[in-house]
């Protein structure tokens, strides 16, 4: 069995703020990000589709001790987003001070954008990851 989207294409999609996922063509279920299967039905008939990138907060932590090599990035705030089209990702929050982050963040409406970092200490070079706004 063949991945109908990798790691690399997915990544170089949302390197130019593009979010890929898969639709299954038996259920018609969205998957982001992309797996081998559909996280519905477990269906292999799958194509890829560009997704919105937008979505709403339905849970969130904040960060305080960040990954070795990552020190200088702290405090931030991880986002768990269903999208619009329904699968739920996960990714940083920016534009927003620590400070000012409670509970009314659930429910509130994000769009994607996207962040290179140069990878932690156990990473293997440059990592693109999905980042929200409000």
């Amino acid at each position: 069995m063949e991945y109908k989207l990798d790691f690399r294409i997915y990544s170089d999609a949302l390197k130019n703020n593009k979010l890929l996922g898969l639709k299954c063509n038996d259920c018609g279920t969205c998957t982001c990000p992309p797996k081998i299967t559909c996280q519905e039905c477990a269906g292999t008939d799958l194509e890829i589709a560009e997704l919105s990138g937008n979505g709403k907060i339905v849970t969130f932590t904040q960060t305080f001790v960040a990954p070795q090599g990552r020190e200088r990035e702290v405090p931030y705030t991880i986002v768990m987003v269903e999208l619009d089209e329904g699968p739920w990702i996960m990714g940083n929050l920016v534009d927003i001070v620590s400070d000012k982050i409670n509970m009314e963040l659930i429910g509130r409406k994000v769009r994607l954008g996207h962040r290179i970092s140069p990878g932690d200490t156990y990473s293997n070079g440059e990592l693109v990851r999905p980042l929200f706004s409000l």
